[in-house]
């Protein structure tokens, strides 16, 4: 059982992620599950490496259940912030870099490959901190500084994707 504990930590963010899709956005509940997940999102690469259980299989569903949880989060939560175009359209070209890291790394390896760099946990940690930040800093400028980590981070990993190096 111990063996299994991170990647059920990691499975829980994944019903977590579910489950905010049936809370309004700031209400007690949603805000609860949401700290959950980025508790579990915290830990669970803690506690396998802790226990010795760190798999393959573990970072790909790591790699899942942030994506459920960060697409599920951008849902619930873009519709409350009124945000420009320029930033829309800088979302979308992060999210163009990182659809292309994947599909060069797949291309090249079979299969998907996603690097848990020091920028990528970074661009995480200000993506969950993000909607508390709104409430006292203009989204324009808070938004502004979560992109451009973002895009640092996705192009940091396109280039260990592409050279084959490992995130240091």
């Amino acid at each position: 059982m111990k063996k299994y504990i991170a990647n059920i930590i990691t499975g829980f963010r994944v019903l977590g992620s579910v489950s905010l899709l049936f809370f309004q956005p700031y209400s007690m509940g949603f805000c609860i599950i949401y700290l959950l997940c980025g508790f579990s999102d915290v830990i669970d690469g803690t506690v396998a490496r802790k226990v010795n259980s760190v798999s393959r299989f573990g970072a790909k569903l790591d790699t899942a259940a942030d994506l459920a949880f960060v697409a599920v989060a951008l849902f619930k939560l873009l519709p409350t912030i009124q945000i420009s175009i320029w930033l829309l359209i800088w979302v979308t070209v992060i999210t163009v870099i990182k659809i292309g890291n994947l599909a060069w790394g797949f291309i090249r390896d079979k299969q998907l490959v996603s690097i848990h760099t020091i920028m990528n946990k970074i661009t995480g940690l200000l993506l969950f901190f993000l909607p508390w930040t709104i409430s006292f800093v203009e989204p324009i400028y808070s938004c502004a500084v979560v992109c451009f980590v973002a895009t640092l981070s996705a192009l940091q990993e396109g280039y260990y994707i592409w050279t084959k190096q490992e995130a240091v």
